[in-house]
Formats: structure tokens, sequence, C-alpha cells
């Protein structure tokens, strides 16, 4: 039996590989971005897919994948400088064919052990990077906005005893959590999601950098305590979605250690950079965190959705989600805890193999390579852009440039370029300032003859 696994996982490969190679020869020769309306999709499924009656399989895949070129942005094209879409690897495909074809459901360890412990492993590999205890509860999440509201659940959990059986209504003050402008706006579901309100939410004052400004944090907590609010969280990020914007997280470390709340970094993009010798010490403080989001589906270039949970008090998260029912298999005996009573899913796809067969084909140091390469690329970008007339709006380490010029119509900007198929940028505004134009490298498969392109072909636009 065993034998025939492997070789049906060899053949799986061995098909993939060919296919995936020519895929993205293709989208990397043709255009980003396509041109279609809502209604020319729409008429297309319509004329030709009522389920009255039945299709070849293989001419729907034909005919899917057809769509699927013709009509998406290609967010692994080398010249897609959007959002946190990356390129992804071989290996992590695989995982995901593996993961749908074997179904293993996640809930409870006891139904599958092996995919379980693939995860916790992986898991456990990024969580000491990070800088957290063995003992730390770490989870997979469909995203970033999963993870994000996790912390909050948690943190809730742990400040306010009463929280998880009376709700908000048990509590004698409202609950705030700290945020910046930058912050991603996931937290305003958050707030939603947990009863908090969104007007919970405090925008905190950021400087010159767009940094959280600590005085004006300290300043808010301190305004809420004294009219009767309960502050219990701040949530700092580590390369925002707008500018890249680490926030100060030594500091804001220490101010949420003296002021007794919940520290949650944000490191969606930026964690990846934990595991970077030239990046990690940008990330200086996560280490004191007492929560961390970070997502295998931006840098670490694996297919969506791959969010991460991870926490330093076991016991605050088996609180926040314990969960009993005659209808799960009772716990199994040792040092393991099913994702069901640990998370905010219940069933739950297998969403580690991709990341683990992908670290595990490349290596620690062939994911360093990937992502020093994208930061080289970034820094290629900003100095290309500079020396062709750009200014330079933003400041950060990670590969993420937002630039404008004198006069510049940003959105007929990026329409041009849209058009021409140069590059795939977008329209950002930074604070209350103007908006200017936003480029990140996303791509492994970046080069310095793309980079160059496209700054080429920009300064043509303008002169």
């Amino acid at each position: 039996m065993a034998d025939e696994e492997t070789s049906f996982g060899s053949m799986v490969l061995n098909e993939m590989e060919g296919a995936v190679a020519a895929l993205q020869s293709g989208i990397a020769a043709g255009p980003i971005t396509p041109n279609v309306t809502p209604e020319e999709i729409r008429n297309y499924l319509t004329s030709r897919y009522d389920f009255r009656r039945t299709v070849p399989l293989d001419e729907v895949v034909a005919d899917v994948e057809q769509m699927l070129q013709k009509w998406q942005v290609h967010v692994t094209h080398p010249r897609y400088f959007g959002l946190f879409n990356p390129s992804v690897t071989l290996a992590s495909i695989v995982g995901d064919t593996l993961a749908a074809m074997y179904n293993p459901q996640l809930a409870a360890w006891r139904t599958s052990p092996a995919a379980n412990e693939i995860e916790r492993h992986t898991l456990g590999w990024l969580a000491a990077k990070f800088g957290f205890p063995a003992n730390a509860v770490a989870t997979f999440t469909s995203g970033g906005a999963e993870a994000n509201l996790s912390a909050a659940i948690v943190a809730l959990t742990r400040a306010f005893p009463d929280y998880g059986e009376g709700g908000l209504r048990a509590l004698t003050g409202t609950p705030t959590i700290y945020v910046t402008g930058e912050t991603n706006h996931s937290f305003n579901k958050v707030a939603h999601m947990t009863g908090l309100g969104r007007q919970a939410l405090r925008v905190v004052a950021t400087d010159c950098d767009l940094k959280m400004d600590l005085g004006d944090l300290a300043r808010r907590v301190a305004e809420d305590r004294r009219n009767g609010f309960a502050p219990f969280m701040v949530a700092p990020t580590a390369g925002t979605t707008a500018a890249g914007v680490i926030d100060p997280l030594p500091e804001v470390a220490r101010f949420c250690r003296d002021e007794g709340l919940w520290f949650h970094v944000d490191a969606a993009w930026g964690g990846a950079a934990i595991i970077s010798p030239n990046l990690r010490h940008h990330l200086a403080g996560i280490e004191s965190a007492d929560s961390i989001t970070c997502d295998a589906h931006k840098w670490f270039s694996v297919p969506m959705g791959a969010g991460m949970f991870f926490c330093r008090h076991p016991q605050a998260v088996a609180e926040a989600f314990h969960a009993e029912t005659t209808y799960m298999p009772g716990k199994t005996a040792g040092p393991v805890l099913d994702p069901y009573t640990t998370s905010v899913q219940w069933s739950r796809r297998f969403i580690g193999l991709k990341l683990f067969l992908a670290l595990a084909q490349h290596g620690e140091s062939g994911y360093i390579e990937m992502i020093e390469h994208q930061t080289r690329m970034g820094d290629l970008l900003r100095e290309s852009l500079a020396c062709a007339g750009w200014r330079i709006v933003n400041r950060t380490p990670l590969p993420l440039v937002c630039f404008t010029r004198d006069g510049l119509d940003t959105a007929k900007f990026l329409a041009v370029l849209k058009e021409r198929q140069i590059a795939w940028m977008a329209e950002v505004r930074l604070g209350n300032g103007d908006p200017v134009l936003r480029a990140c490298v996303t791509s492994f498969r970046t080069t310095e003859s793309d980079i160059k392109y496209v700054v080429s072909e920009m300064s043509r636009l303008i002169s």
C-alpha cells in the first residue's frame, strides 16, 4: 500500500512540474491585467453552465483554466507589484493537491494524527524563530483576519474572566484596543465580530515615518482609564499594508508590560523576515509578544489561504476555545491538543502541508534566499526610481516602495501603466497626504531586468 501511495504522489509531482513551469512561463510573457466587465463573464457562464446538462470534466477544466488565464490579474507575474499576493512554489502547489486528495479532517488529533503532527512541527519551527517558548500554542488559520480575531478573543478571555460565559454585558467597563491609522482594517471587523463595537478601537497617532507614537498611546490609555474604559490590547504592525512600516516593537512591548496590556503583533506580511539574518533585527521586540499573526500565503510564497496564529499563553487559548461534545472523539492521551478546542475553526483543512513541503524542499537557506532576493529587488526599485527623479515617501527595510512626483495624477498614470501591461501597482494615501503610487515586490521570480524595464517605461510615460 505504501509503495502505491508513493507512486501516486510521484505521479502527481511529475505531471505538475512541467505543467506549472509552462504556466509560469506563459504568465510571465503575457498580460498582467485583464480587460473585462462583470456582464461579459456572467453572460459567458450563463450560456454554458446551467447545470442541467453534464459536461466532460476535461472540457470544464480546460474552459475554467482559459477563464483564469484571460480574466484575472496575474498576481504571480514578476511585474505584479501589488498587494501581498506572491508567486507560489511548486512544492506548495503539490501540498494543496495532496491535502485535497486525502481530505483529512484536522478538528481532532485522533482522526488525523499525521496531518496534525506535520502542522505542529512546522508551526513549532517558526514559533521558535519568533522566540516563543516550546509550550506556545500555534494554529493555521484561513488568513490574517482570523488570526487577529483569535488574538482578540484570547486577550479578552485572559483580561476579563467573565467574558467567556457572560459576554460583554458581564464586564464593568468597555474594553478598548489600540491601533494606528496604518493598521490592517481587519481589526474593524474583529471589533464588530467580538461584540466590542467598532468604537472600541482607539486610533493612536503616528510619527513622521507612520510608526505608532508611544506618547499618544500612553495618553490615550490613561485617558480611557480615567473615563471608565478598560484598555486590554495594543496591536502594532510589523509591515503595514500601505507602506511596509514596522512599529516600534521593543517600546510597545515595554509599555504593554508596564501597563498590563496584551501585546499582539500583526506580522502577517513582515513576520517572514524573522528567518533572514539581514532583516530579523528589524523585528526586535516581537519575541515579547503575547500573540503574533503571520501569513504563510504572503512572504512564505504558498497558495491562499494559510494564515498562522501564535500565542505564548496555552491556558488562555484553552479557555477561549474550549469545547465538549459527545460526537467528537474523546481527548487523546498524551501531550496533544485537538485543534477544534484551541482555535476559531472547527472542521479544518490540512492548511499547513503546503508550507511543510516547501520548507522541506527549499530548506531554511532556500527561503532566506527568496526573501532576501525580493528585498534586494525592492532596494533596486527604490534606488532606480530615485535616480529617475521620483520622490520616495515611505521608509521601510522591506520591499515596498511608495513614491510620486510633482503634478502626478496617480489614477491616470496607473490606468496607463495597466493598459500598457507595464506593471501592476496601486494607489495609496499615507496619513492625510495626497495619493501616491505603491509598489511591492511580491514574487521571488522578479528580476533586475523586470525592475529596470518598469522604471524605464514609467520614465517614458512622464517624459
